[in-house]
C-alpha cells in the first residue's frame, strides 16, 4: 500500500512513496513534485453522478489527480490549497465526515462517499446543503486544516461545541447537530441576532466517543480581512 508521511516543520508537504502498480487521488492542482516512473492523470473519481455529488457536498474539484506508478516505484509530493498542517488517517476500522476543502489525497482502497444530512444540518452547513462527505473502505487518507491543527476527543458526558468553520474533520461515531448559537434558548430569531452581534457565525455541537480534528484560522474570515484592506 502506498504510504503517507507529512515532511516539513512549517506549511509542510504530503510525500507519498508509490511500489510499482500502485495509485492514489489527490485534490485537483495538489502534485507539486513527482518521479518519472509515476503517472498523473485527471479523472472523475467514481462517474459523473458521485463527481457532481461530491462537489455540492465539500467544495471539491470536479475532476480529481489520480497518481499511479506504472513504470516502476516513485515517490511524489502533494500540498494542499491553503497553507497549514496535514494529518494522516488510518481508515478502516474507523470512518471520517470531511469538512469542505479538508481533503487533499487517499490510497485507492479508501472511497469518498456522499450522504445526505438532516434538514436542520443541510440549513445551516456552509456548502454542500442535504449532502456531506463521509470515508469509506480501508486505506490512508490525508486532509488539512488552515492554520495549525488540533485533536480533539469527545466522551459521553463531555459535550463540545465548535465554530463551524474551524473544524477539519470527525469520528463518524459522533452525533452532531448546526445552529447559530451556543446557547438553548431564544428562538430562531434570537439565536439569529445573538450569532449575528457575537461573531459567533455557524457552531457545531458534538457528543459521543470519538475524535475531532480542528484547524487554528478561519479561511472565511481570513478571505474577508484581505478584501477589506485597502489596495
Amino acid at each position: 500500500m502506498p504510504v503517507f508521511n507529512i515532511t516539513g516543520d512549517v506549511d509542510p508537504f504530503l510525500h507519498v512513496s508509490l511500489a510499482r502498480g500502485e495509485k492514489i487521488y489527490c485534490e485537483s492542482d495538489a502534485m507539486v513534485m513527482m518521479e518519472t516512473n509515476l503517472e498523473l492523470k485527471g479523472k472523475m473519481t467514481g462517474g459523473i453522478g458521485a463527481a457532481l455529488m461530491r462537489t455540492f457536498a465539500n467544495g471539491e474539484s470536479f475532476f480529481q489527480q489520480h497518481i499511479e506508478a506504472m513504470r516502476g516505484d516513485g515517490d511524489c509530493l502533494l500540498s494542499p490549497t491553503l497553507p497549514g498542517a496535514m494529518r494522516v488517517l488510518e481508515v478502516g476500522t474507523q470512518q471520517y465526515m470531511i469538512s469542505d476543502g479538508a481533503f487533499v489525497a487517499a490510497t485507492s482502497g479508501v472511497e469518498l462517499k456522499v450522504r445526505t444530512q438532516s434538514l436542520g444540518n443541510a440549513l445551516f452547513a456552509q456548502s454542500g446543503g442535504f449532502f456531506i462527505t463521509e470515508t469509506a473502505g480501508s486505506g490512508q487518507l490525508a486532509v488539512s486544516g488552515f492554520g495549525a491543527m488540533s485533536e480533539l476527543e469527545v466522551t459521553p458526558g463531555k459535550d463540545v461545541v465548535i465554530d463551524n468553520s474551524h473544524v477539519v474533520c470527525w469520528d463518524n461515531r459522533l452525533q452532531y447537530e448546526i445552529s447559530m448559537t451556543t446557547g438553548s434558548s431564544g428562538g430562531f430569531l434570537g439565536n439569529l441576532i445573538n450569532s449575528q452581534t457575537s461573531g459567533e457565525g455557524m457552531v457545531l455541537k458534538f457528543s459521543g466517543t470519538g475524535k475531532i480534528l480542528v484547524c487554528s484560522r478561519n479561511r472565511a474570515a481570513f478571505l474577508a480581512w484581505t478584501q477589506s484592506k485597502p489596495a
